[in-house]
């Protein structure tokens, strides 16, 4: 971020109207623990990254398991990508996590589809 008082002060503006912060690959790129104390979220979404392995590789499981731990602290939803198989889904509802997203539930489909589905 920039100027992440100015950021900082917009997404509070954001989440004053009702809408919710999602701190979008909590654990790469530019994610930090200090914006989670900064940032007004709702809710993170872990990397799928870590959620590709965390079955075979022990530490992804333990990093998933420490981001899950920090989100319920703070009081926080937390959301996994790229969940594939069952396997994922069940590590993932035993270790408290809020929701899944990713193949195994469904590839991306158009707009029309969607809406198909949900009928």
């Amino acid at each position: 971020m920039k100027n992440p008082e100015k950021n900082i002060a917009r997404l509070k503006a954001i989440k004053e109207m009702g809408f919710k912060i999602s701190i979008d690959d909590f654990g790469t790129g530019y994610s930090s623990l200090n914006y989670l104390k900064l940032i007004p979220a709702s809710e993170i979404k872990i990397d799928r990254t870590f959620i590709n392995d965390m079955i075979t590789d022990n530490n992804d499981l333990e990093l998933v398991k420490i981001i899950i731990n920090i989100a319920k602290i703070m009081n926080l939803k937390v959301v996994a990508e790229g969940v594939e198989t069952k396997e994922h889904l069940t590590f993932l509802q035993i270790l408290g996590c809020d929701y899944a997203q990713g193949y195994y539930f469904s590839k991306p489909v158009p707009f029309e589809e969607f809406i198909k589905k949900l009928k």
